[in-house]
């Protein structure tokens, strides 16, 4: 059974925008960090972006600061990540995932994260 299902990928020209949203089914991550990461073709899966239960704790990675927005609605089970001024760096498959074991304090590793999505491509043209 699926937990997390990431959707909002797509192909988009730079200086574009999409958003992108992470239903969560089937487990509680309201008191859980969740976070956003993604995976070019041939590179490490890298952090993009995490979130505290409340929301009231973001931080992201330089390569998208100021660009990505990172949000999260406990009542409708979603994370979104809203992408803006695209590049083609940017390019890859984007994860979101949650981890059951940090409430405030989140990681910008991947291993320390539990459970993840399938993911969802994001492809940025020049």
């Amino acid at each position: 059974q699926e937990q997390l299902v990431e959707s909002g990928g797509g192909s988009v020209q730079a200086g574009g925008s999409l958003k992108l949203s992470c239903v969560a089914s089937g487990v509680d991550y309201s008191g859980s960090c969740m976070g956003w990461f993604r995976q070019a073709a041939g590179k490490e899966r890298e952090w993009v972006s995490f979130i505290n239960w409340n929301g009231g704790r973001t931080a992201s990675a330089d390569s998208v600061k100021g660009r990505f927005t990172i949000s999260r609605d406990n009542a409708k089970n979603t994370l979104y990540l809203h992408m803006n001024t695209l590049k083609s760096e940017d390019t890859a498959k984007y994860y979101c995932a949650a981890d059951v074991r940090r409430t405030t304090l989140c990681s910008r590793v991947p291993r320390d994260y539990t459970d993840w999505g399938q993911g969802t491509q994001v492809t940025v043209s020049s």
